[in-house]
């Protein structure tokens, strides 16, 4: 955890030691061939540990090593905890969109693996795509599929609800992270959702009547359009985090990092390099011109999916918390102005007037009240 690492460095800093805590993933591949590293600490250690470092780590296409300085203290350990983050969300918005395929379009496991197949050599190509279309081929020792004998009950090690308890923590809105560890804690809910599947009914259109090839393009661009927003969360927590503890940290190099050895690697993690290099102080990924464009091309698709999904009653928690984040996101005026007169109304919270910022205000909405007012604070 990166607040141990923290500690560390400052007790053994008083010591004269040169503490570094290094996030590490690639599973057993990574053990085997070379891992993503992401090595944080005392910075005066890098110097004599980077050779080695850099030498056992991954390397992409252009021989560069998945592994360099990440920031001082806890750092190495926070952006790992947030690779592990990403990785929920991604892990989840497969899922969504192979939920889709099979329930909407009524498609079979090897057709939905050729999908994916076909999809890993376009935007979305990574290793969580790939191995997804080897998982949905691939056929048990009785030649039937193995995946649909495999219990709906997804488990959890903790790092993608540390990524969502940090993101509240710093007040930094990391829904689709957030969502895809909540739809693993409903997945686990096995026997209570056979109960109220015989229970509680759905809406009466349950079946797809349009397009299938067109839908299906629909859906990887909404697949698209939500990995980007889950990134883009990702590195804004990751920029509140150094914010926070006074970190200096390479984005680009980050995105760098990701791009071999690791679950989530993927050919999308060189854009994001791309646009840290264009503009290191960039404050969202969603402001550069090329997400920018990315997500408006595919923006109709991910609107129809979302809302035939939903009409269809298929549930999808990280495709439509990322089209509210987007949509929240663009919207120069949001309805909080009616949160804060409710706050200030019942609890004499104040407010502040768009007219006058920096003062704030209560109001006696009632004619009775006091003109006291409570302490305020923003999480």
């Amino acid at each position: 955890e990166y607040r141990d690492t923290t500690r560390r460095c400052k007790e053994l800093q008083e010591k004269g030691i040169l503490f570094v805590g290094s996030g590490v993933s690639g599973g057993e591949e990574g053990a085997r061939y070379g891992p993503s590293l992401m090595p944080g600490g005392d910075k005066e250690a890098w110097p004599h540990i980077k050779k080695i470092f850099q030498s056992i780590a991954a390397k992409v296409n252009t021989g560069e090593p998945c592994c360099d300085w990440v920031g001082e203290e806890g750092a190495g350990h926070f952006v790992k905890m947030v690779h592990n983050g990403i990785e929920y969300g991604d892990m989840q918005l497969i899922c969504e969109a192979y939920h889709l395929m099979k329930d909407i379009l009524g498609m079979e496991h090897d057709e939905m693996a050729t999908v994916f197949g076909e999809w890993n050599k376009t935007e979305l190509d990574s290793f969580l795509i790939e191995i997804t279309a080897n998982i949905l081929k691939f056929r048990d020792s009785d030649s039937k599929h193995l995946l649909p004998k495999i219990k709906d009950s997804a488990g959890q090690k903790g790092t993608g609800k540390w990524t969502a308890i940090s993101a509240l923590e710093y007040g930094v809105p990391v829904t689709l992270i957030g969502e895809a560890v909540f739809a693993r804690c409903l997945s686990s809910l096995k026997d209570e959702r056979v109960q109220a599947s015989k229970r509680l009914d759905g809406p009466k259109m349950t079946q797809f009547s349009g397009n299938k090839k067109a839908f299906l393009e629909d859906i990887r661009k909404a697949l698209y359009a939500s990995k980007i927003i889950s990134y883009a969360q990702g590195f804004m927590l990751l920029r509140q985090a150094a914010k926070e503890f006074g970190w200096t940290i390479n984005y680009g190099g980050i995105a760098l990092m990701w791009r071999g050895g690791c679950i989530i690697r993927s050919a999308f993690l060189g854009k994001i390099k791309d646009a840290f290099d264009r503009n290191p102080d960039l404050q969202n990924l969603l402001l550069d011109d090329f997400f920018k464009k990315a997500v408006e091309d595919c923006q109709d698709s991910w609107r129809h999916v979302i809302s035939t999904g939903v009409q269809i009653g298929i549930p999808m928690p990280c495709f439509t918390t990322a089209l509210s984040f987007y949509d929240g996101y663009r919207h120069e005026m949001l309805p909080a102005n009616l949160i804060q007169a409710q706050r200030d109304y019942f609890g004499a919270h104040t407010y502040e007037l768009l007219s006058k910022p920096g003062e704030f205000i209560h109001t006696n909405w009632t004619g009775h009240g006091g003109n006291v007012s409570s302490s305020s604070y923003n999480a």
